[in-house]
């Protein structure tokens, strides 16, 4: 899911962490909608109520929008998936609490989180302060817009999202407050693309943000300006678009392994006048795999 540092952590969290949503038992996909269609269980089959594994992965991604700057993360970490009726954690949607829940709509409160990313010499950031971890909580509305059956094989769903969300930093001694972003997103999945238990997943997504997020990004103020980085004052407004794609695909039993690249389009930004803003186009790539070691006999009830 505003930055594309951000993209890198919640990529490799979604590969660490990789479950899917609950179907009914009778029904092959009308369920929640935010079910993850790249997961372990088929569309017919009701989900563990919890599982635990390790997953492990690496990304390579800008440090922030717009940058030249690359970050590279790889990890490996165990992972744990928690399907309560209201609370939930791993899965597409990270951690949550879900207020609303029928077959077409979820309303939920989330929570997000960015890696750190270091700036090295002789780069239009030497001199300034890093960036740090970032983390994220507000209210997201997922939309099920329709649901796709095909003939070959295979079914497919089309969701809308919209998150708004308060955006904080920190070196873990301190948090700051960095504004907040909109994200409305389209997503599209499909399960049964090559194989029948191959995931396929294409997401467009539109970020604007309130000028203490540019800031973090873009300003320039005086006692860091240089004669090649004049000082400069961000605005609020639209951040950039980014358009993704994923593919999940079993290796052997309980393994699945992932692919993702997504392609950052950072013109028209408000603050495409900054000195640190560097490319209008960038790009992230990663991969990883999830080892499901553990699941639990109860099931999910949704």
């Amino acid at each position: 899911m505003y930055f594309f540092k951000k993209l890198g952590g919640l990529i490799l969290l979604t590969l660490l962490c990789n479950g899917v949503l609950a179907a009914s038992e009778d029904a092959a996909i009308e369920d929640s909608p935010n079910r993850d269609l790249t997961g372990f269980e088929g569309l017919n089959e009701r989900l563990p109520l919890w599982e635990a594994g390790v997953g492990g992965g690496m990304i390579e991604s800008p440090n922030y929008p717009a940058s030249s700057e690359r970050n590279f993360v790889a990890l490996a970490l165990p992972y744990v998936i928690y399907r309560g009726d209201i609370f939930r954690v791993g899965g597409r949607g990270g951690a949550r609490a879900v207020f609303l829940e029928n077959d077409r709509l979820e309303l939920d409160m989330s929570f997000g989180g960015a890696f750190a990313a270091d700036s090295d010499d002789n780069t239009v950031r030497e001199g300034m302060p890093e960036l740090d971890y970032l983390v994220e909580l507000g209210p997201q509305l997922i939309y099920k817009i329709k649901d796709f059956s095909f003939s070959g094989g295979g079914n497919s769903r089309l969701n809308a999202r919209l998150q708004a969300r308060a955006v904080f930093s920190t070196d873990f001694g301190g948090f700051d407050g960095r504004g907040f972003v909109f994200e409305p997103t389209l997503t599209y999945q499909q399960r049964g693309v090559f194989l029948p238990d191959t995931g396929f997943s294409l997401a467009l997504r539109t970020t604007w943000a309130t000028e203490k997020l540019h800031d973090y990004f873009y300003e320039v103020t005086p006692e860091y300006a240089t004669t090649v980085r004049p000082a400069y004052d961000a605005q609020s407004g639209y951040l950039g678009a980014e358009l993704s794609a994923g593919l999940a695909f079993p290796v052997v039993k309980n393994v699945r392994g992932f692919l993702t690249t997504s392609v950052q389009f950072n013109s028209g930004s408000a603050n495409e006048n900054s000195p640190l803003f560097e490319k209008d186009v960038t790009y992230s790539v990663g991969f990883g795999f999830v080892w499901r070691a553990y699941k639990s006999d109860a099931k999910a009830t949704w």
